[in-house]
């Protein structure tokens, strides 16, 4: 059976289209995904994502842990600051992404994806050969993202932190519409700006009654995929999984070449023998909507790649999508083609992020 949030009866209540995923009852839509996208591009929405993963790694030794098990440099966090990285297997392989938030020295938050939190849990306790503590708190939690161009000056009045003051990938622990001890974090995954706000999951409606009440709506997982789909932002199971080397990912900046960490040596290595497909953007130069799995072709209508990811971009109106190509036809603005039920269309590889 599958799990529900803490905010089940407000979606319900709100008439949202409930669908499994991760294993739990989530939100798909409350009206028309273009709709709730456009709402947070430019001014607000609210997503849930209490189906999130949250490990608490703690000890002497919790940053060597973590600098172990992921491939951003850790050294680099202070209290307050959040890091995107990438837990990585003996293979060189990608186990989740995730975030590090370091909310004290020595010790570590990290919020991996719902579908993995039990592969990531044990992954990590395989590889906890040093003093630190794991504590799976990923029931206790509540989270709820926050996003769009207008959510600093909505929320401000829910909280003494001056919300402008936090920067990109920081984060502060404070007061938050009446509830103590709520981190406020400058992060989001749909490059509109905002705040993804965690707390105890006992205190979510009122941190969701006091956030409606500044007039910002929520929005559904369907939204947030296709804006994260907009900014060219990976996602497990699609651009990432435990053969994906992160590096073909796109993923090179979060990768640290001069620090040790499990699986470097087979990750740099097959970098440097190259890369048979590496992650592209492309946009549809006729009509048609790319999916997941559907082949990408050459002009002489060879097999070249595979999309991970794709949609219609509510902001540009066409069909983008993303995409492991073959090394030597993966560069800009090359011509592509995409086989849409047998019938090739033709698009082209463009920079990220689209817009």
């Amino acid at each position: 059976m599958a799990q529900k949030t803490c905010f089940y009866d407000y979606h319900i209540a709100a008439g949202a289209k409930m669908s499994e995923f991760a294993g739990f009852e989530m939100p798909i839509m409350y009206q028309r995904i273009q709709d709730e996208h456009m709402m947070v591009r430019t001014n607000a929405g609210m997503f849930d994502v209490s189906h999130m993963g949250e490990f608490v790694i703690e000890g002497p030794q919790a940053k060597d842990l973590v600098q172990w098990l992921t491939t951003n440099d850790v050294e680099k966090l202070f209290p307050g600051r959040v890091q995107y990285s990438c837990l990585s297997n003996e293979q060189g392989g990608a186990v989740d992404d995730l975030l590090v938030y370091c909310l004290a020295e020595n010790k570590y938050l990290l919020v991996v994806n719902a579908a993995n939190i039990e592969k990531d849990l044990q992954h990590i306790l395989q590889q906890n050969r040093f003093d630190a503590n794991v504590h799976n708190q990923s029931d206790q939690w509540g989270l709820l993202a926050v996003q769009g161009p207008k959510v600093a000056e909505l929320l401000q009045t829910l909280t003494s932190v001056n919300l402008a003051d936090i920067p990109y990938y920081h984060f502060v622990v404070g007061t938050f519409a009446g509830i103590e001890n709520v981190i406020i974090s400058a992060t989001g995954y749909t490059g509109a700006g905002g705040f993804e706000i965690y707390f105890n999951e006992k205190d979510g409606p009122a941190i969701w009654e006091a956030i409606s009440q500044q007039g910002i709506k929520p929005a559904g997982l369907g939204a947030r995929d296709t804006l994260r789909l907009e900014m060219g932002y990976c996602l497990y199971g699609h651009e990432l999984s435990d053969t994906t080397n992160p590096i073909a990912a796109g993923l090179g900046w979060i990768v640290r070449a001069k620090n040790y960490f499990l699986g470097k040596e087979p990750m740099l290595a097959q970098k440097q023998a190259g890369f048979e497909r590496i992650l592209c953007g492309f946009t549809l130069t006729q009509q048609g909507i790319p999916r997941q799995g559907y082949n990408i072709l050459n002009k002489k209508g060879a097999i070249i790649g595979e999309v991970s990811s794709g949609s219609i971009s509510p902001v540009l109106n066409q069909g983008i999508g993303l995409g492991f190509v073959a090394l030597d036809e993966a560069f800009l603005d090359h011509e592509i083609f995409i086989d849409i039920r047998n019938k090739p269309i033709p698009a082209r590889i463009v920079k990220l992020p689209f817009i």
